[in-house]
Parts: C-alpha cells; sequence; structure tokens
C-alpha cells in the first residue's frame, strides 16, 4: 500500500521487499548503531540520523532514498529533511523494522564512511 505524509511516499514492508534489489533505488537505515547490530535488513547501510548532514550533498539526487528507522518516525524526519536538501526521491518505510516481516541480520554489515558506501 502507498501512501503519502507530510508530502513524503510511505512504503509498507511488502514495498521494502518488492524493490530491494532494485539498484535504482537506496536504502539507508539510519538508526543508531546498537539498533542497527541488534537486527536489520541484510544488505541495507547503516548511516545514523545524526550523520545525514554531513553526507547529504553528495547523496545521487537521481536516485530514489528509502530511510529506514524502528517505527518510522525518524526515517520519517531525515526523508523530509533529504527532500528539503534536493533529493526529490525520498520515500519513509511506514513502520520501520517494528513492521518488517522478512529476514534480518544481526551485527554490523555495512556502515557507512563514505558516501560512496551508499551505492
Amino acid at each position: 500500500m502507498r501512501n503519502e505524509k507530510d508530502g513524503i511516499p510511505q512504503w509498507d514492508d511488502e514495498e521494502i521487499k518488492k524493490h530491494l534489489d532494485d539498484e535504482s533505488i537506496a536504502f539507508v537505515d539510519v538508526r543508531e548503531p546498537d539498533e542497527y547490530d541488534e537486527g536489520h535488513i541484510p544488505g541495507v547501510p547503516l548511516l545514523p540520523m545524526g550523520e545525514i548532514p554531513e553526507h547529504i550533498d553528495r547523496m545521487d539526487k537521481d536516485k530514489t532514498h528509502v530511510f529506514i528507522c524502528r517505527s518510522g518516525g525518524r526515517s520519517q524526519k531525515v526523508a523530509r529533511y533529504a527532500n528539503e536538501q534536493g533529493l526529490e526521491r525520498a520515500i519513509n518505510f511506514e513502520g520501520g523494522m517494528l513492521s518488517w516481516k522478512g529476514e534480518t541480520k544481526s551485527g554490523e554489515e555495512k556502515r557507512v564512511q563514505e558516501t560512496s558506501d551508499l551505492y
């Protein structure tokens, strides 16, 4: 189901699963490292919310970015911020990891150090 909140498209669990292998979409987990380590969607890199501003100018404006957090609140804020900074295709994972019914992986898998780590 697709809907919109504050001008930001909202994807649910099924929409996320459908697009995980789409290379034109960058999935970004914006939680804190300890939350990510407890369980994240395999292959999705960690870029904590507080570090977004230092990377935002180098994010590919031609890509769709889907932001993920625990419940959808922080990722909604990041999606709105990203949209205001020129990432016109920012999407929020509504319900976040609390609503994720797919596979998860624990431990640090991929932490964004350089913006190129997203792509």
